[in-house]
């Protein structure tokens, strides 16, 4: 089928390399030529301009948004008096669900269907496929399932799944569902990138208890003020991380496409030396946490997860100098600087 595309970046230019190599056509833009460039030597037909993308398309168009969840509005601005009746527009991007409800809200009026499709697979979906939630209108759904079902991991159409099976189990085992009305698209990528903060914490964590494992043999050097170690025969393990990494990919039960990338960087440099430990949220992680306490429901590690992130960008350090000027009121104790 026909279909726009607008944002080619790292994942918009990848998902636009599947498309066409899954037979669609895409008619895309960028604000960068050489984007639109790159994306026409695959096979796309590149546009000057919205305008132009939207009238190289047949009706009932198909208009793909994936730019950063700031600037969707203004590029929906743009579109709406392009697009007519019956059209679909789709928001592939991070946004907050709760915009996709007043979007979808404020196109309907209109007579424009609007999607908000939650999109994993990163770099790696070019090959492998993306996972997409979905929300929004069955019949806006049905529209573009061909372009869901060449996007997602299946990349075919789910007419082929063993009869009798539940359209949205056989749909989801290839990749892609649609989780509800507008809005539940991108609440079901909220939760899942909450989740993504926390198993990342988690193996972070698990591997900086392995790289210290030799702490016992530190003890001579180790600050006064620490507290010493009661057994320092019991953590006297220099280990390959890299290594331990790389083994829990083979038949452990938490091998994971995380634990993959890790063991690729610990490969390259075991000590991670090119990285400054500074890590940034991109929002859905706060989300997360905020509709956990809206609803009354714990979410203890994913929000310890997202403090992490918060720590490792030196947000921590004047609670922990407060620490240090309290022990030395109440004890003495002079903590070096």
């Amino acid at each position: 089928m026909q279909i726009g595309m607008i944002g080619l970046g790292r994942m918009g230019a990848n998902m636009v390399r599947r498309l066409t190599q899954g037979g669609h056509q895409c008619v895309v833009y960028d604000r960068s030529a050489a984007a639109v460039t790159a994306a026409a030597a695959d096979g796309a037909k590149g546009a000057g301009a919205l305008a132009e993308l939207v009238h190289s398309l047949e009706a009932p168009r198909a208009v793909w948004i994936m730019v950063p969840a700031a600037v969707v509005d203004s590029v929906i601005a743009e579109l709406r008096p392009l697009l007519q009746r019956g059209d679909v527009l789709i928001d592939g991007g991070n946004s907050n669900y709760r915009d996709d409800i007043r979007r979808a809200r404020e196109l309907s009026g209109a007579g424009i269907h609007y999607l908000d499709v939650g999109t994993s697979g990163g770099v790696l979906g070019l090959d492998e496929g993306y996972c997409l939630m979905i929300g929004g209108e069955p019949e806006a759904v049905r529209l573009v399932e061909p372009v869901l079902a060449t996007l997602s991991p299946g990349g075919h159409s789910p007419a082929g799944e063993a009869a009798g099976r539940a359209a949205g189990l056989a749909a989801a085992a290839l990749g892609y569902l649609h989780c509800g009305p507008n809005g539940a698209g991108h609440f079901v990528k909220m939760v899942h990138n909450g989740i993504e903060y926390g198993l990342m914490a988690a193996y972070a964590e698990g591997l900086n208890l392995l790289a210290h494992a030799d702490a016992g043999l530190e003890t001579a050097a180790a600050d006064a003020e620490t507290a010493p170690l009661a057994n320092p025969e019991f953590y006297q393990y220099r280990l390959d991380v890299a290594a331990i990494a790389e083994v829990w990919r083979h038949g452990s039960i938490i091998a994971s496409r995380l634990l993959d990338l890790t063991a690729a960087a610990l490969a390259r440099d075991g000590r991670l030396a090119g990285f400054a430990g500074h890590v940034a949220d991109s929002g859905e992680g706060r989300w997360t946490v905020e509709a956990a306490i809206d609803v009354g429901v714990p979410a203890n590690v994913l929000s310890a997860a997202l403090y992490a992130r918060f720590e490792s960008r030196g947000r921590g350090e004047f609670a922990s100098k407060v620490l240090s000027a309290m022990r030395l009121g109440f004890g003495g104790h002079l903590e070096k600087s």
